[in-house]
């Protein structure tokens, strides 16, 4: 996860979870435990490369590709609709609730 994957399109993406409004019910960690992972307070965080939690408002780590589908399966299921996937280079979010 050190390298920025790309998406069909040739667009990075970058997730994020906004911890206001994750309800703490893992389905992100089961579908992709590579990319989300609760933490001892109960809420979901995206991990670095180092696998290390990224705690701090707004981190975001890169969506490696082979994860893609995991990762967009993540958002669409999530029942807190707090996991935001977004392309790099704009900042647009692709999937999610805030996907246009």
């Amino acid at each position: 996860m050190t390298v920025q994957q790309e998406a069909p399109g040739g667009e990075a993406l970058e997730v994020w979870i906004d911890q206001d409004l994750c309800t703490g019910d893992g389905i992100c960690a089961q579908y992709a435990p590579e990319v989300f992972e609760l933490d001892i307070d109960g809420l979901a965080y995206v991990k670095g490369a180092d696998d290390e939690l990224l705690q701090s408002a707004g981190a975001t780590t890169p969506v490696p590709l082979p994860l893609l589908t995991d990762v967009v399966d993540s958002a669409k299921e999530c029942p807190g609709e707090c996991i935001h996937v977004r392309r790099v280079s704009d900042k647009v979010e692709v999937y999610g609730p805030d996907a246009e």
